[in-house]
């Protein structure tokens, strides 16, 4: 199984407009393809895939809750919270759900047996089947619970599911930016492939994105949107660190106006379908120099 993650330093860069034309090409051309959208705070794949035959399965945390009779406010599971999820007021213990990361180590360190753990639902992970003509592949997209603070634990869920035999190549669709929820989108991914598009903002970003990735011990290339409508720095700082530019997809007014009305752009301007079979090959060689690689 090849996966392969698209993230990026920013919001807006073009990401899943990358993802979902990547994959509907891989579709067409056979390949099993399951898509996960990790971006569980703003999910929108299925804006321009519209699945079917949609399924959902909750995701559940274990929360800390309280036995008043038992408890003696000893402090000893606030004092081990590196959340600060649990406080002890006087003699009253509060929780603190929304902060709370679920490590299990307040229950287990309690002298007084005063905590045990019951389940919250954060989110939900949904399926969904998209159809290609003469094809179809899995879009699976995780669902953060409006006002729920944690993304990471439905994003696991996210992977989790993307790990189901059936797919010979799993894309994700990674949230923009160089957080925890990104981290654990791209976590054991064979490349990244990091959009960005040749601004100020644009290189700025890009360069903590690298940076993650490196930390990560992950190998990334790059696809640049908009090409065209700043300069040449940004393909000089590739160059200059070895990465890869795998896409660059034209700033034209058709791409944009294909992207608002919630197209694929391997089908509203099938001139570009080359530049992702381009885009695809390069990525391949990549993986494939880096297992050879001694």
């Amino acid at each position: 199984m090849l996966r392969i993650a698209v993230a990026s330093g920013k919001g807006g860069t073009g990401k899943t407009t990358l993802a979902v034309n990547l994959a509907a090409l891989l579709a067409d051309q056979g390949h099993g393809v399951r898509l996960l959208d990790a971006d569980v705070e703003e999910p929108d794949c299925h804006l321009f895939l519209h699945p079917h035959d949609e399924s959902s399965a909750p995701v559940d945390v274990l929360i800390p809750v309280v036995d008043d009779a038992r408890c003696t406010a000893c402090r000893v599971c606030a004092d081990v919270c590196a959340f600060n999820a649990i406080t002890v007021i006087g003699s009253s213990v509060l929780v603190f759900p929304e902060l709370c990361h679920s490590c299990g180590a307040c229950p287990l360190l309690c002298p007084e047996s005063a905590l045990h753990e019951e389940s919250r639902t954060t989110g939900q992970v949904r399926r969904g089947t998209v159809d290609r003509p003469g094809a179809s592949f899995e879009l699976v997209t995780g669902v953060l619970t409006v006002g729920e603070a944690k993304p990471v634990p439905v994003t696991k869920a996210v992977r989790a599911a993307g790990e189901r035999e059936g797919a010979d190549v799993v894309l994700v669709d990674a949230p923009p930016g160089t957080s925890c929820p990104v981290i654990e989108s791209v976590r054991g991914a064979d490349l990244v492939v990091l959009v960005t598009e040749p601004t100020p903002f644009g290189l700025n970003d890009l360069r903590l994105a690298v940076e993650m990735v490196r930390a990560l011990g992950l190998r990334a290339v790059v696809a640049i949107n908009r090409a065209g409508v700043g300069d040449d720095r940004t393909l000089r700082y590739c160059e200059e660190e070895g990465l890869e530019v795998v896409l660059e997809l034209p700033d034209d007014r058709r791409i944009a106006e294909a992207y608002s009305r919630g197209e694929l752009l391997v089908d509203a301007l099938p001139e570009l379908r080359q530049l992702f079979e381009s885009m695809w090959r390069r990525i391949v060689n990549a993986v494939t120099a880096q297992e050879v690689r001694p």
